[in-house]
Order: structure tokens, then sequence, then C-alpha cells
């Protein structure tokens, strides 16, 4: 009889890649959320995964197993506390995935503030194309895939995310990956909700580097932040990428907007990349991508002729149609590094065109106004910016870009799009940039443009 699992917050994007490789792996799975619609919840009703609408205790009779708990419940949840009652066994969804599956396999773990699904996707796609058929957990749904996880029977890639376990385990994800080989793209100041500072996420960073064996290999990005954490004490041999040393993985551009471009490893093997993504944000993902498949076996060649094929990942500078020669794209940017490297890139390939930013102020660290100073700079490369503010903030952005020509403020998304409609001709690129759905903001956008 196979073991019962009941996942709590089973449609994030992270908890149902758990309940999806539960499924393969043999588990009878059900689960419980507050927000179940498409696409997670038809992806899990395909894998037979029955899901309950609402955190409530008769969802949890008989009582299974076990109960898979996600970082979004906390104490006070019916459900929660229903489980505690009962003492019915319960664990974090990262510490299920590093004990249930992750152990005896390759697993190779991208890490950083960003570009971490962008990588974790490509990684994944040149192992797949290498015939390794690699197992993946990744923040998102790379084109060529079917879903954001799966089982495999290869090198098993995981998108580390810092973000904490759960409500009993305040450390982040990753410390229970414990990879071979590791990737830190970037580190920047991010999720002020659960992080007070810099330094704190910094220590997380360094408790996962501990977790590296010292047959492993560490592969970090250029930066001061990454510099601090790998004084604090490596035990594993380290490559580096692009900080300009000739023992450096590398990265040079044959056009303005890397959409071809070589890749050099430290030891002089090379390969070219010509691909439709744009911008050195993601050439720079490629790079890491390519050094992480080096570790697995596969030639800087083989890898780079791979991403030749990459056709990128779901909400990543996405574009969702041309309605009256008007490109709109989808971009899941919500932090001002992720944001400004974006709109550089497009700005680079769009030319002459306009480029039209439309963002919503929707992350916590958004909504706390900690990188408010930072929003504008980072739309320096948009010729219009329209910002989409939620109400109760304890700062208004209308007074932080009053100034400035070419910013509109909207607290009403209908409203937004009425006048973005107006502002629209032919030839623009707009690129809607938001971490959540932005209330169907894109399919109206498309709808109206097309009639």
């Amino acid at each position: 009889m196979s073991k019962r699992v009941h996942i709590l917050g089973i449609c994030g994007t992270f908890m149902g890649g758990v309940a999806l490789l539960a499924r393969e792996l043999g588990y009878e799975v059900t689960g419980s959320d507050v927000n179940v619609y498409p696409p997670m919840s038809a992806m899990l009703e395909t894998a037979g995964i029955a899901v309950k609408e609402g955190y409530l205790s008769e969802h949890l009779k008989p009582a299974p197993d076990l109960v898979v708990i996600g970082n979004a419940l906390s104490r006070g949840n019916e459900a929660i506390e229903y489980v505690l009652d009962h003492q019915i066994p319960y664990v974090s969804g990262p510490q299920w995935l590093g004990e249930n599956l992750l152990q005896g396999r390759y697993v190779a773990a991208i890490s950083g503030t960003h570009g971490k699904t962008t990588t974790s996707s490509m990684l994944t796609w040149i192992l797949e194309c290498e015939g390794l058929n690699p197992g993946f957990l990744i923040g998102g749904v790379a084109f060529g895939f079917e879903g954001s996880a799966r089982l495999g029977q290869g090198p098993f890639v995981v998108e580390a995310d810092e973000y904490d376990s759960a409500f009993f385990d305040k450390r982040s994800k990753f410390v229970h990956y414990k990879p071979k080989t590791l990737v830190m793209n970037n580190l920047e100041f991010d999720h002020a909700d659960i992080f007070a500072d810099l330094n704190a996420i910094q220590t997380q960073f360094h408790h996962l580097v501990r977790c590296i064996p010292s047959s492993g290999h560490i592969i970090a990005s250029k930066g001061d932040a990454i510099d601090e954490v790998l004084r604090r004490g490596c035990w594993t041999p380290v490559s580096r990428i692009d900080t300009g040393s000739p023992d450096d993985w590398s990265v040079w551009a044959r056009d303005n907007h890397f959409g071809e471009f070589d890749i050099r490893s430290p030891t002089g093997d090379c390969g070219v990349i010509t691909w439709g993504l744009i911008g050195r944000h993601n050439a720079e993902n490629a790079l890491a991508a390519v050094a992480a498949a080096y570790d697995i076996g596969v030639s800087v060649k083989d890898a780079c002729d791979a991403l030749c094929l990459f056709e990128g990942v779901k909400r990543r500078l996405e574009l969702l149609g041309m309605p009256r020669d008007i490109a709109v794209y989808d971009d899941f940017a919500h932090h001002p590094t992720a944001i400004k490297t974006t709109l550089e890139g497009l700005r680079r390939a769009a030319g002459e065109q306009r480029v039209i930013a439309v963002i919503e102020i929707r992350s916590n660290t958004m909504k706390r106004g900690t990188h408010k100073k930072e929003l504008r700079p980072a739309t320096q490369h948009a010729d219009l910016v329209f910002w989409c503010e939620p109400e109760g903030l304890d700062w208004s952005m209308s007074r932080a870009i009053s100034e400035l020509d070419g910013h509109f403020v909207f607290r009403d998304k209908d409203q937004l799009h009425d006048a973005l409609v107006k502002q629209l001709r032919s030839g623009d690129h707009v690129v809607i940039m938001s971490n959540g759905s932005f209330s169907g903001l894109h399919r109206q956008l498309l709808q109206s443009l097309s009639s």
C-alpha cells in the first residue's frame, strides 16, 4: 500500500513540483490551497492529484501518513493547528525533497538573487539534449518541457531558493539540497519580509557553502557580496564567472544585444551561442549553465550547441503576441536589478523603437519600499513607464516619480490599461513586469489591441 502524503500550499510552483515528484515516486498525493486555479491546478489534476480549496481540518481526515507544509502557512492556520494537535508527522517541502529524492543523486543547485529559473532551465535543457534524462524542480516552465518538475534518472537540477523552508524551519530552502555542483549567480538584498539585511542573506548562503563537499564545485559570479560569503570559509574548489581574470569562465558578445556570443572555459575550450534571447544577463546565465554542465561531463561546444536551440522560459521576456505590430511581452522581473537588465537588453534589441514598461508593485520587498530609490534608475532604458501600486503602501510611488516625464502611476488596473492603449503605436515593445498575474492585464491588453 502506497504512503499517503497531503501537501499544504500545493498550488505554489515549488510545492506543486514537490507534489508531482512525490506522485512519480509512487506516493498517494492530495493537497490543499487557497489559490486553486490554472495552470498548476490543471497540471496536478492531470497527474491524478486531488486538490481541495482552503485549509480545513476535514482535509486531514483520515490522517495522512505525512503532511508536507509550504512556507506560506503559519501558526493559527486551521490545518496547521490540527496537524500539531493530532501529532500527525509533518515536514517542510525542501526537507522532504532532500531526504526522499536527492539522496544519492548528482545534484546541481542554481542559487542567486536573479536568474535562478532561467539558468536552471538552461542547464536542464543542455542535459536533456545530451540524452542524460535529468530530473528537475524549477520555479518556472521552460519551453520544450511539459512542467516545472520531473523525476528523471540522471543528474537532478534544482532551483535553490534562499526563501525560508517553513514556519518551523527558518533556514533557507537550499540548505536541504546538499548539491555536488553549486552555482551562485549573484547576491543582492531581497525578501525584506524575512531578512533584516544583506548580511542575513549572506549567512544563509554560507550555510549552503558549508554543505558542498570538497569533491564538489562552486561556480560563483562576480560581486562583493559573493566574495564576502566565500571569505567566511570555503572548502570546495571555486570557479569564477566573468570577473575579468583569464582563469574565469568568460563571455564575449558578437553583437550589441547578445543574440550571438562566445563562451570560453578557464582551460580555453570555446563555444558559440546564437539564439533568440537577448541581454547580457541571459548570456551570463548561459555561461553559468555551460560551466555547470561541464562539471557533469558535457563539453563546452556541445553545451553551447544545445543552447542554440533553447527557446527560453515562460514569463521571462516571453513574447505573447504582436497585435497591430506592437510586441507584448510578459516578464517576471520585480527587483530593480532584474527590471534594469531586462529593459537594457530589450532596448538594445529594439533599437530606435519605443520600449514601454508596465510594472506592478507587488512583491513584499517592493511594497515595503525597500528599493524605492532604485526603481526610477532601473527604468532608464524605457521610453514610457506605467506603474501600478496597490492600496495601503506606507510610501508613495506618485511622489517618487512626480518630477519625471513619461512616468504614470495608477492604482486601478483597468484605468492603467485604458491609458496604456491610448499611448501605444505600431512598432512599440511593451513589457509587462510582475511576479503575479497582474489581474489578467496581459490578456486584456492583447484583446484590446487585436479588436
